[in-house]
């Protein structure tokens, strides 16, 4: 009777041990998944802050920096042991005990809260200060404190103690939106963190404990006074000795704040737009792009690219360039006033003959950092600045015909296309060196028909001319018709060609290097002869002639050389001047951003001052 009912009892039990056992196991499996996620979730990059890119102009010195956070992570070995001992014996002075968190801390705290109305003490640890940093919010309730229970130990099983310090020190938030303790000492005292006196480092060791409370710039004395209680600290625990301590409270602290540099707006804007041209040209985006099929296609590379200059970006740069700072500020000085106080606008490019980099860049006066750039955004047509590229290079490079030769300046079409020299002049036959010197027309056509589309855009395709579309194939071309045209700093660069026949695309970036020192990219430096020596002779003579008796007049150089083109365009909406002499070739535009007629201000050669600034 007994075994028979002891069996009837197992067999009752047995559906409430199955619902016990399928409710364990489905414990288990959600433990299991929230130890796996919590692995995960340290695991995964979190999303970090902007580190600084920095500009360095030819002389070595900062004059640009692009931050909204300074940030300049150190490693462990680089931060002084006795900053870190200031955190250890102020924050955890068991850290190197701890499985990251403190159950007698922790109990402490737990006592102070239940006689207060709301959570008021943490008890954390280094380790879980770190977690709320990267992970968690600074919500003050107990269901977020157990999370971060779970993350600390997790973090501590993922990395040793040291990795985990030096975290840290360099995520803790030193108010002004300065980061980590190597910003601190850059921020505050302008000097790197291990030429910092002991005081100096106490001082900006009290910070992070309460950032708006101890923000030096607001409240100097109440951070004075609580680096004196963190050298105290320092001293009962052994680190220093009290009379050390003592005189380190003496010694007087001067904040020295570094203020954002963001010197030179006009170079240094254009210095991030030829970083895009940079990524693009090295990681094969360019290329794609050319290649893309659709818009659709070239949206998802342009996508792409983005991203990746924004990963760049994000992990801090130093980008070398060739500003020669001296220049930019005359440049600037010189020609902003020329221009007067109306509307009338500028864009103007210099490059260095020996090195084919970009030296300096004027992008329009009142001009603020990011706005339209007009140096290297402008595309207006050039007018018969274009001539000397797409006509008479060619020309010479292509027949036996010298400077001296012949060519009718009368009328002349092709197809319905009938152009008209300035004024409405028609000149009998001249040589090329007068058709050349004072711009004519007609004789351009004649020469551009000689030399043929395709092989004149064989030599122009060479160029970094990057809106010339295909149906500018077309005799409109030869007097510098375009569809969109060309901008000062593409002109200026094709000219470079005029030195000595070679070309290689001009740059302000010389190298661009991470923040771990890695050398990430550099310029081409490799030339293209695209000229003879005969034609460069050639181009170079009729370049001085225009300055000396031609529609140049007016331009000067302290060289031994100096040669220049002008161009006009249709209704004078458009005054050019390109050219160079022994130390800089140069590109000068002037007009209106809304185009309208300049023809009132041609007697008074704007633009040939310009230029002669621009070659000082």
């Amino acid at each position: 009777m007994n075994k028979a009912f002891g069996f009837l009892l197992i067999f009752l039990c047995i559906p409430i041990l199955w619902w016990i056992g399928d409710n364990i196991f489905i414990e288990m499996r959600i433990a299991t998944a929230h130890e796996e996620s919590i692995k995960e979730a340290i695991r995964l990059p979190e999303v970090q802050a902007q580190l600084p890119v920095t500009l360095i102009d030819k002389n070595g010195q900062t004059f640009s920096e692009e931050y909204v956070e300074w940030r300049q992570p150190l490693t462990l070995q680089e931060i002084p042991q006795i900053a870190q001992e200031i955190f250890i014996a102020s924050e955890d002075e068991d850290f190197f005990k701890h499985i990251g968190f403190d159950l007698s801390a922790i109990a402490r705290a737990v006592v102070a809260n239940s006689n207060a109305s709301s959570i008021s003490q943490g008890g954390s640890t280094i380790t879980q200060q770190l977690v709320r940093m990267r992970y968690l919010s600074e919500e003050k309730t107990y269901e977020r404190k157990l999370t971060e229970l779970f993350y600390a130990y997790e973090l501590e099983k993922e990395f040793d103690k040291e990795t985990i310090l030096a975290m840290y020190l360099n995520e803790s938030y030193f108010s002004n939106q300065v980061y980590g303790i190597g910003a601190a000492a850059t921020y505050y005292f302008q000097k790197p963190l291990q030429e910092l006196s002991v005081a100096e480092i106490a001082f900006i060791s009290a910070i992070p404990n309460n950032p708006s409370l101890y923000n030096p710039l607001k409240n100097f004395e109440v951070t004075k006074a609580r680096q004196e209680r963190l050298l105290d600290t320092l001293a009962t625990s052994g680190a220093i000795t009290q009379d050390e301590a003592s005189a380190y409270k003496t010694e007087t602290i001067t904040l020295n704040v570094k203020n954002k540099l963001q010197s030179h707006p006009m170079y240094s804007t254009y210095v991030l737009q030829e970083l895009r041209f940079l990524v693009a040209e090295k990681e094969g985006f360019a290329e794609r792009l050319e290649n893309a099929k659709n818009e659709e296609e070239k949206k998802t590379i342009k996508n792409q690219l983005d991203e990746r200059l924004n990963f760049l970006y994000q992990n801090g740069l130093t980008i070398y360039t060739a500003l020669d700072p001296d220049k930019q500020t005359h440049d600037e000085n010189q020609m902003t006033p020329i221009l007067g106080s109306g509307q009338l606008q500028a864009a103007g490019a210099v490059i260095d003959n020996a090195t084919r980099e970009i030296v300096s860049l004027y992008a329009g006066k009142n001009y603020s950092k990011f706005d339209y750039h007009r140096a290297y955004q402008g595309m207006r047509q050039p007018g018969s600045a274009f001539k000397p590229l797409a006509v008479y290079a060619p020309f010479f490079e292509t027949t036996t015909h010298t400077p001296d030769s012949t060519v009718s300046g009368r009328n002349y079409c092709v197809g319905s296309f009938c152009p008209q020299n300035y004024g409405g002049y028609v000149y009998g036959d001249v040589s090329i060196r007068t058709a050349f010197r004072h711009s004519y027309n007609t004789s351009a056509v004649r020469l551009f028909n000689t030399v043929g589309i395709e092989t004149a855009f064989s030599y122009l395709d060479r160029f970094n001319f990057r809106s010339i579309v295909e149906k500018d194939r077309n005799y409109a071309t030869s007097l510098g018709g375009l569809t969109y045209g060309v901008t000062a700093l593409e002109l200026a660069d094709a000219y470079t060609s005029f030195i000595d026949g070679s070309y290689v695309q001009a740059h302000s970036i010389r190298k661009v290097v991470a923040s771990d020192g890695t050398e990430l990219y550099n310029a081409n430096t490799v030339r293209d002869q695209i000229w003879s020596p005969k034609t460069v002779k050639y181009m170079r003579s009729l370049l001085a002639d225009v300055v000396a008796s031609g529609t140049g007049q007016g331009v000067y150089s302290n060289s031994n050389y100096v040669g220049a083109k002008t161009g006009t365009t249709n209704d004078y909406r458009d005054y050019w001047l390109a050219g160079l002499n022994d130390e800089y070739t140069a590109a000068v535009w002037i007009g209106y951003d809304k185009p309208q007629s300049m023809e009132k201000l041609e007697a008074y050669k704007i633009h040939h001052k310009l230029f002669n600034v621009l070659l000082e």
